[in-house]
């Protein structure tokens, strides 16, 4: 992994991920194990791919396993198809995701037919695209009451993330559908974000928040519709490289980071 896709994914395990696990209701022995687990996660990106970098990502994956094999218990107990609710089980299972990626690419091995490389960038893309793209989209649905576009928005996200995953083992124009349906959502959650739930804000430093969270999410997410495109039909498009410092850099940091922020700043009742 690249320095900088490093300090992107540290960014979302050690903060984004735990900052945002407050605004959903889960037993505190399932946030204190998220960070046990993160912390060797972190540092195994810091060494030389190999048995070692492997062993310390494990406890990372299994964190990601617990969270997720809570969403299931959540899914039986609450039994609701809600698009809010839709909206948290895919924020808590998509990190499994990222952390069983994480342990194949510190050994140095592909899964599933994908090299390291790309399992670098699929940790990256389910700390953010899946897991606080989709708290925030749920959070803004309920915020935003009965509204036809939150409900868009909170269903959206969620299925252009699976679309994407889909689109790893289909073709590159699956995950062009998929990366279509990301961004529709995405920019319906930057909209209610701008016009509804930051108009009802009062605390200034929260609107800034809530503003740089909303406003960004237009380039970010036209970079991925740009580098989507290219691969699906061959013409020029951005890097991975040049993707990473622009469109990873800014979700991580002025969507999710700023995003959860605020919530947490908002303190709404954990969905």
């Amino acid at each position: 992994m690249t320095p900088l896709v490093n300090v992107i994914i540290m960014l979302g395990m050690l903060v984004v991920v735990p900052a945002g696990l407050a605004l959903i209701e889960t037993p505190r022995h399932v946030r204190v194990l998220w960070i046990a687990g993160a912390l060797p996660g972190a540092a195994s990106l810091w060494i030389g791919r190999g048995v070692v970098a492997a062993g310390l990502a494990t406890p990372y994956a299994v964190a990601t396993g617990v969270l997720a094999a809570h969403a299931v218990i959540r899914a039986w107990r609450v039994r609701s198809l809600a698009p809010q609710e839709v909206a948290v089980l895919t924020a808590m299972a998509s990190p499994a995701v990222a952390g069983i990626s994480l342990v194949w690419e510190r050994a140095g091995h592909a899964l599933l037919g994908f090299k390291p490389s790309l399992l670098a960038l699929t940790v990256a893309h389910f700390h953010f695209a899946g897991f606080a793209a989709a708290l925030v989209a749920g959070l803004v649905c309920r915020a935003a009451g009965g509204r036809r576009s939150a409900t868009a928005a909170a269903l959206a996200v969620p299925s252009g993330t699976a679309l994407v995953l889909a689109g790893y083992f289909v073709d590159d124009w699956a995950e062009l559908a998929g990366a279509v349906v990301l961004t529709a959502g995405m920019w319906l959650v930057g909209w209610l974000t701008w016009t509804e739930v930051r108009r009802e804000v009062s605390d200034r430093l929260t609107r800034r928040l809530l503003g740089v969270s909303a406003a960004v999410l237009v380039a970010t997410m036209l970079l991925a519709l740009s580098w989507a495109f290219g691969e699906a039909t061959g013409v020029p498009h951005p890097s991975v490289e040049w993707m990473a410092a622009t469109h990873g850099v800014c979700n991580a940091a002025g969507f999710a980071l700023c995003g959860v922020a605020a919530w947490r700043r908002l303190r709404p009742r954990p969905l």
